[in-house]
């Protein structure tokens, strides 16, 4: 369980990174992408961000 956390919560708050960063309009990456320069699209990413680290606090901590 703790494991299937991790990797979730890495996952989250990698995408989350991707999605500010194309809704900032610092990565263009894919080039078609409906996201470039959105900014709900970073504050979503923001989001997801925040909830990736909450995983990974709840996935590290000792019982």
């Amino acid at each position: 369980m703790r494991s299937a956390l991790m990797i979730l919560g890495i996952l989250c708050v990698l995408m989350g990174l991707l999605w500010v960063g194309q809704g900032f309009g610092i990565i263009h990456w894919p080039a078609s992408s409906f996201m470039i320069d959105e900014r709900p699209w970073a504050t979503r990413g923001a989001i997801l961000s925040v909830v990736g680290i909450a995983l990974l606090i709840v996935a590290t901590r000792k019982r």
